[in-house]
């Protein structure tokens, strides 16, 4: 367990290593994020005004909640595939765009959709089971079942993008993946998840004392402060999700090969892919 909690911590170092050498990757959770914000807004100002969750689900709002997961998951996993795409060219020793990234997302379209489907369903299901506002076993199975997911779906972009395959052997494979990895896949999701909920909980509380210190002086400089602040923690927010696509790649490599990537033979992050004894 310590050469897993050791090889994690390294390939988490590699991935910040990629993100350091290629920022832009960085636009991709932003333009996801954005993205989704409009996917939101189409959603949730027609199922207001229609009053279609007024009375808890029904087959109208299962059925708008099914679409709006499958609009969401779609966006969300074209992007992600877009910084997978972009983080194993860097890998692979290359020098990738955002135009690269984007069209290595695109080429996979169909298979997108297709998991994007699959995993509509799933969010649907999963989220009725957490509603039971009666049934406190159910609402725990579901949490649970939330976790499983998470955990065996990690590397379905990473495979992708990197195999011609549809949507269902995507899952398969990474299921098959995860057993050779669970520690890496656990530790890292659950490690880089700790620090930035720690970080972004600091600067929150920074944020927030900040504000009242700059209202003291005037209410114009506390809204400056507050929007300074609030960019901070986004930014927080966009830092996570690039260096958690990008440990996916890297942990996609590792678990494919265990070969140390082109661009970093010679570095330190060779100890990411050395074995352990």
């Amino acid at each position: 367990m310590f050469d897993r909690f050791s090889r994690s911590w390294d390939m988490v170092k590699a991935s910040a290593a990629v993100l350091r050498s290629d920022r832009e990757l960085m636009l991709f959770p932003v333009l996801s994020g954005l993205a989704t914000l409009v996917v939101l807004a189409s959603f949730a100002l027609p199922g207001f005004a229609l009053g279609v969750f007024a009375n808890g689900w029904s087959l109208g709002g299962a059925l708008l909640g099914f679409a709006f997961y499958f609009c969401t998951y779609s966006v969300m996993i074209f992007f992600n595939c877009a910084l997978v795409g972009a983080a194993m060219i860097r890998l692979e020793g290359g020098d990738p765009t955002l135009s690269d990234g984007l069209a290595a997302a695109r080429s996979r379209l169909g298979a997108i959709f297709g998991y994007a489907a699959i995993a509509a369903t799933v969010g649907v299901l999963l989220q009725a089971m957490k509603g039971k506002d009666s049934n406190f076993l159910v609402r725990l199975v579901g949490s649970g079942l939330g976790v499983a997911w998470t955990l065996a779906t990690f590397l379905v972009v990473p495979v992708l993008v990197s195999r011609d395959v549809g949507p269902v052997d995507a899952l398969r494979q990474s299921v098959a993946l995860l057993k050779r990895t669970w520690g890496e896949n656990a530790v890292g999701q659950l490690g880089i998840g700790a620090a930035f909920g720690l970080l972004s909980a600091g600067a929150i509380v920074a944020s927030i004392l900040l504000v009242v210190v700059a209202a003291q002086a005037s209410l114009l400089l506390a809204v400056a402060v507050g929007l300074v602040c609030g960019i901070g923690v986004l930014l927080l927010g966009v830092y996570q999700a690039a260096l958690t696509g990008i440990y996916s790649a890297v942990l996609y490599r590792y678990a494919m090969s265990h070969e140390l990537p082109v661009a970093f033979q010679g570095t330190d992050i060779a100890h990411a892919f050395a074995p352990r004894r």
